[in-house]
């Protein structure tokens, strides 16, 4: 089993990951959705978090070994960024979706110098969109983004054309292709929907369901 396939085996163990085709999800752009991801809730399994913990520190020390700092985006991914940075003794910083509206009006927070090389840690990558504008909000503040990891993402070709187009080298380490393949090994959803699910991949904003 390649890692991709047991990254994604431990998201299912968990309950990370839920597949309900004949009764989708509705997200907060109104699309409607086979599936739901929660990667927060797989910090409440400490073996689990230790494994999705070390398989996101190897990605960023064999792909971006030339980051000297790690950020987290806010929320979801403040939490394994810190993992992570802790694991390789890099220095950590986060950047939230907007400017902090009091205080100091910080949109990205630690200390951290300009020009500095820092890798991004996301939890899930979907359109992309808010992704790369924490990517934007970090080059804003000076630093020097080297590429993201992600722990699951949906592998919309929209986001693949967003990443390529700004150049970020960008690496999830399970996806939604792998996480049906293994579904469907398992008996967690029927082979007639599989061919269903990965259509909704190919244009998920008109997606009705099965």
């Amino acid at each position: 089993m390649n890692d991709a396939k047991i990254v994604a085996e431990k998201l299912l163990q968990v309950n990370a990951v839920k597949l309900r085709p004949e009764e989708p999800f509705t997200w907060a752009s109104g699309w409607k959705s086979p599936i739901y991801c929660d990667n927060r809730s797989v910090l409440s399994f400490p073996f689990v978090r230790d494994f999705i913990k070390s398989e996101l520190t190897n990605v960023l020390f064999e792909q971006f070994s030339e980051a000297d700092g790690i950020a987290g985006v806010a929320t979801g991914a403040i939490a394994w960024g810190a993992l992570a940075a802790d694991q390789l003794k890099l220095p950590f910083i986060y950047v939230r979706p907007k400017p902090k509206e009091h205080g100091l009006g910080n949109q990205v927070e630690g200390l951290f110098e300009k020009g500095q090389k820092v890798a991004v840690v996301e939890d899930l990558v979907s359109t992309g969109k808010s992704s790369l504008q924490a990517v934007d909000a970090l080059v804003a503040a000076g630093l020097n983004v080297v590429g993201m990891v992600s722990i699951f993402t949906y592998d919309f070709q929209v986001a693949k054309e967003a990443f390529a187009e700004r150049g970020i080298n960008y690496k999830p380490l399970t996806s939604y292709p792998v996480l049906l393949e293994l579904a469907l090994e398992k008996g967690l959803i029927k082979e007639a929907d599989a061919a269903l699910l990965l259509n909704w991949r190919e244009d998920p904003a008109n997606w009705k369901g099965i």
